[in-house]
């Protein structure tokens, strides 16, 4: 316990090749991620659209119905009115909820591209500076997980960081 208590104050040294090592794989890791929120906003968004189409050709077939329809009195009218009613209600939470993924995704991937932004800098000044830039970087080579200012947000007011999570 003592020999540890002892070694706690020294200064442990990084070679170069493992600390150009370790910033490759959170470039490689960070560039990766980046690539499946994409991926992951261009999923929501088809989806978005399949929900549009589907939307409005329900709506084509309930007006259609109704134009079509000799029967249809003041009366009956209620039967129309409460199925779409409930149609439009379930749609919006629909697209509700698919915005608020496909706002998760980009500032996730917002996340993602400002560290990887922050190794790959830290990365040229790793090799700019030679042999005696680890040493001389110390702590700065440690690259924590990067996150946009709160402006990043704008005018969406939906749209929190508890929705994120």
């Amino acid at each position: 316990m003592a020999e540890y208590e002892g070694n706690n104050h020294s200064v442990s040294m990084i070679p170069k090749e493992a600390a150009l090592q370790a910033l490759n794989t959170i470039i490689q890791l960070h560039f990766e991620k980046t690539l499946e929120k994409k991926r992951a906003v261009d999923l929501q968004k088809k989806e978005l659209w399949k929900l549009f189409h589907l939307f409005f050709l329900f709506l084509g077939l309930v007006f259609l119905g109704q134009a079509q329809s000799t029967r249809l009195q003041c009366r009956h009218c209620w039967v129309p009115i409460g199925l779409l009613s409930m149609s439009h209600l379930i749609f919006y939470v629909s697209v509700a909820q698919t915005l608020r993924c496909i706002n998760g995704f980009k500032y996730q991937r917002r996340c993602h591209k400002l560290t990887l932004g922050l190794a790959t800098d830290r990365l040229r000044q790793l090799k700019m500076r030679g042999g005696a830039g680890v040493d001389e970087m110390g702590d700065e080579l440690e690259i924590h997980y990067q996150e946009p200012p709160e402006s990043y947000f704008g005018f969406v007011f939906w749209t929190s960081r508890d929705l994120l999570e």
